[in-house]
């Protein structure tokens, strides 16, 4: 089943469009369908960023000044 496709305008610095046209040329696939793929892979990305939030949101709250002296007494700075 395919699902019914929506229509946006999206402006592209001029580099940007041309990269994509060159790409979408040479992989001989749509520039719709390669700005689809790559919001796909940013959303995916920020799923598992959210998963990772949610899996470290009881750990316990550490100050930069606290960081900062941490890393100094490890050797890290």
């Amino acid at each position: 089943m395919r699902t019914s496709t929506k229509r946006a305008t999206i402006y592209f610095d001029p580099l940007i469009h041309k990269a994509l046209k060159l790409k979408s040329i040479e992989t001989s696939r749509s520039i719709s369908d390669l700005v689809n793929e790559a919001v796909k892979e940013a959303l995916a990305e920020d799923v598992e960023d959210l998963a990772a939030f949610e899996e470290r949101a009881h750990e316990p709250l550490i100050s930069y000044e606290e960081m900062i002296k941490r890393l100094k007494r490890d050797g890290q700075l």
